[in-house]
Formats: structure tokens, sequence, C-alpha cells
């Protein structure tokens, strides 16, 4: 089954076209100021990451009056708001707005809640031409006290020409503290918008995928190694999101290429 695709940016709800992972799942909501959307989260947690805009959230009985206000993904930090199983839930537009939703099965019994930008971490993984910058929305570490299911959420900037998710690591196994058996899923944009990176997948039977990043791409990894590289010129932006079993993070890098990462410090400590 294929693994990337581009996803539409049309008004309303747009789907991935097919989905080789089990468990997580993704679509995005656009839509114009003043339109509404209503759905039911059914038996899976959503997590609602506003990537531009602003939009009224209601989930069962609980309110969010307004939630958004970056104009775009390269404008700070995002708001979210986290949808439990078993819930419906209305978004109604204040300005234009667009929405992800990745969201994972769950079994989970919780209210819904809010995750403001002050919430979200953010930092710098790696160095030098592989060094990036990254938001942690929820998970385990940065947001200990939010409660989730399965789901894992945050977002990678890569600078022009550098690599991110390098070395390249994989999450296959459920063999923690070694590695977490994790899907992952990978939403792209670029800016500016008319540019490009590459993002690869592989394995150790030999699969491999060389997916160009153009707007709305869109990568679902059920298993391999990955990594992503921005064109010169262009920042590349992921909405990245993992499901599997628990929401310990543990991930085992390329063996080939992993003492590139025994080099951060020192690249560091030279002021890379």
């Amino acid at each position: 089954m294929k693994n990337h695709f581009y996803l539409s940016a049309d008004e309303g709800v747009n789907s991935i076209p097919n989905n080789p992972c089990s468990v997580i799942d993704f679509q995005t909501v656009r839509l114009s100021k003043g339109a509404t959307h209503k759905a039911s989260s059914g038996d899976r947690e959503i997590l609602a990451v506003v990537l531009g805009g602003k939009v009224a959230v209601t989930v069962g009985d609980v309110a969010f009056s307004s939630v958004g206000g970056r104009p775009n993904v390269f404008s700070g930090k995002p708001h979210s708001v986290y949808i439990p199983r078993g819930h419906d839930y209305t978004f109604t537009a204040l300005t234009n707005v667009e929405i992800a939703m990745p969201s994972a099965p769950s079994d989970l019994d919780t209210d819904p809640y809010m995750i403001a930008p002050d919430q979200v971490a953010a930092g710098r993984w790696g160095a030098a031409n592989f060094g990036r910058n990254f938001h942690q929305i929820l998970t385990e570490t940065a947001q200990p006290d939010l409660p989730a299911s399965r789901l894992i959420v945050g977002e990678t900037y890569t600078p022009s020409g550098n690599w991110s998710t390098y070395p390249p690591h994989r999450h296959k196994n459920d063999n923690l503290p070694a590695e977490a058996q994790h899907e992952e899923g990978y939403y792209f944009r670029v800016n500016p918008s008319d540019g490009f990176g590459i993002s690869r997948m592989y394995t150790d039977e030999g699969y491999e995928e060389n997916f160009t990043i153009r707007e709305h791409g869109m990568q679902m990894m059920p298993e391999g190694y990955h990594t992503v590289v921005s064109a010169p010129g262009y920042t590349t932006y992921y909405l990245w999101f993992l499901g599997g079993v628990g929401r310990t993070q543990g991930a085992v890098d390329d063996p080939n290429v992993g003492w590139v990462n025994r080099t951060v410090s020192m690249l560091r400590d030279l002021g890379h």
C-alpha cells in the first residue's frame, strides 16, 4: 500500500486517501469564517491542532470560545484541543481556519481540554546541518499531566538545507527502554510554499521510499527508519504524530549512521 500522498486543501474535511497504518489516522478541516463543522470522535481520541486562524470549539458540553491565533504554522506555537473518545464536537470558524486532526484508538474516558501555546515545549534537536527546531504539543515527557491514551504529537521545523530526524531512527518493536512500538505520520508544509524537501523511509528488509515534500504532503509510516531534508532556501514544517503501545517514546538509530549522534555535543561546543 502506498505510504505517501498529497492531501487536498479543499474547504471542509480532507482525509488521507488510504492508510497503511493500523493505529493512527489523520485529516484536516478547513473552514471559511462563519462556517461550522460537526462530527463525533467515536472510539478514537483526537488532537485538534490549529494550524492557522481562530475557531470556537465545543466538545460535548464543554466550550472553548476562541482557540488559535497564529496566522500559519511558521508563526509561533499552536493552540490545540484534546477531544476524548465518545464525544460529539463542533468547530465554528471565527476567521478562516485550518485544523489538523491526528487520531488513535482510545480506552480512556477523560474530559476535553485545551493546550495553550505556553504549555507547548520548544527547543532544538541535533546540531550543525542536522539541527532543527521542535514543538512538543502532547508528549509524555513535556506534558506529563495531560491525559491521553495513545497519541503523541509535536511539530518540527527543518531549516534551509538541513536534515531532521537524523540520524534516521525507527520505533518498530515493543522493547522499552531501548525501543517503543509506534506508528508515525508526518504532515508537511513548506516556506516559501513553492519549495520542496525530501522525506526518506526505509526498512532493514530492503524497502525504501523517497518522497518529495511539498505543501500538504503526507507520509504514513507503520515501520521503518525515517529522515527529512529541506532544499536550500526553504524551511519544511511537519506535524508529527505517533500511536502504538503506550506513550513512552523510544527509538533505535540506523546502526550504519547512528555514530553521528555522538558528534552533537562537540558541534554545539563549537557553536554549530
